[in-house]
């Protein structure tokens, strides 16, 4: 059986996921295979870049990745945070910081140059891209050696980005593919920021979360023999006691439906193909001791029938029967303010405490799934 770690895409919340990988390293859990898109592809490369004898180091460059990606300077440090009193005001104040400054580790602003084309030309749309992720690319290289993915000893990696002219999902596996920054980079091609595309392959790739924010599908298609125990990290709360209140709590809510965990058919599917199986095997066994009976009336038809029954079910059993064992989901909630750009806050405050929120969640989720 595999062991499985799924990482979603979500901005800067996905300083939540490394909270989470810290606290699973701690109780010994080792992947198989680990899965993500958008931020949780770069979270994830970090991951499958160490071999399991440096698991430790994992945890320490992925949370160093964090800090360095933080923001040190608006809002102000922690020690002054009374000046803005309150979580939702912090991430205001970070988030309008980075859409008019960027983040020099991570993206660049280049809507400051459509903004002087619009101001010759009033009536000219904002021109696209409005932040280039090189910096990013840069960033993630310092902490990635490219060349470890795939080798022996270490996870299998799998990110997943979209296809802007087919809409097709592009998988990237390094146990069949060459993963390099590009292709972890175009996972995190977010267009409602207006964040720059990737063009890789003579294949031009966005977000993979456009399609799905879960890539425990891609998963099971890429590794469709070995049953699974997956760990899957949901940023995107599922439930919201509160009602929105205005257009920007409703935008908000119905960004975390749109990107929310939604793998509960995929195991419900799962279970049922379960079953199949077991009656399928059941139902080959007694055939096969019929065909047993059968040899000596020496009839070629029979036997020609019997012998492709026997390679179809080999094909579902054997080559597409993995199931989906056990699933832990560890999601984060919102304990507070519900803020729509919360996932541009890469405030050192907020990271730090995304971090230990994903570690607490996570301590949480292994003693519930225990009982």
């Amino acid at each position: 059986m595999e062991t499985v770690l799924v990482l979603q895409g979500g901005g800067s919340l996905g300083a939540y996921e490394c909270g989470v990988y810290k606290t699973l390293v701690k109780h010994n859990i080792k992947f198989d295979i680990v899965s993500g898109t958008s931020i949780g592809a770069l979270n994830a490369s970090i991951i499958a870049a160490h071999s399991y004898d440096t698991v430790k180091n994992s945890v320490k460059e992925l949370e160093h990745f964090w800090l360095e990606l933080a923001e040190t300077l608006i809002p102000l440090p922690e020690q002054f945070s009374f000046l803005y009193f309150t979580d939702e005001a912090r991430a205001i104040l970070a988030s309008m910081y980075s859409a008019m400054y960027g983040n020099p580790k991570a993206f660049f602003p280049r809507w400051i140059f459509s903004s002087l084309l619009n101001y010759l030309q009033p009536f000219r749309p904002l021109s696209y891209p409005l932040f280039d992720i090189a910096p990013l690319k840069e960033t993630l290289n310092r902490y990635v050696d490219f060349n470890n993915l795939g080798k022996p000893n270490r996870a299998r990696l799998i990110v997943t980005s979209t296809n802007i002219q087919t809409s097709e999902p592009v998988v990237s596996d390094s146990k069949h593919t060459n993963i390099d920054a590009d292709r972890v980079i175009a996972s995190a091609g977010f267009p409602f920021y207006g964040i720059a595309w990737t063009k890789k392959d003579n294949k031009y790739l966005w977000d993979g979360a456009l399609l799905s924010n879960t890539p425990l599908r891609e998963v099971i298609d890429a590794s469709p023999i070995s049953d699974k125990m997956v760990y899957l990290v949901n940023i995107f709360p599922h439930y919201q006691k509160e009602l929105p209140q205005d257009m920007f709590e409703t935008w908000h809510r119905a960004r975390d439906i749109i990107y929310t965990d939604k793998t509960d058919n995929n195991v419900r599917l799962s279970r049922i193909i379960s079953r199949y199986l077991s009656l399928l095997k059941e139902m080959h066994d007694l055939l096969m001791i019929k065909n047993v009976n059968l040899k000596e009336e020496n009839d070629p038809k029979l036997k020609d029938r019997f012998m492709k029954m026997e390679l179809e079910y080999n094909k579902l059993a054997r080559h597409r029967g993995a199931i989906i064992r056990e699933l832990v989901r560890i999601e984060r909630p919102e304990k507070s303010h519900h803020f729509l750009f919360e996932d541009a806050d890469f405030s050192i405050a907020t990271i730090k405490k995304l971090i230990r929120q994903g570690e607490a969640d996570t301590e949480r989720a292994l003693v519930t799934n225990s009982k």
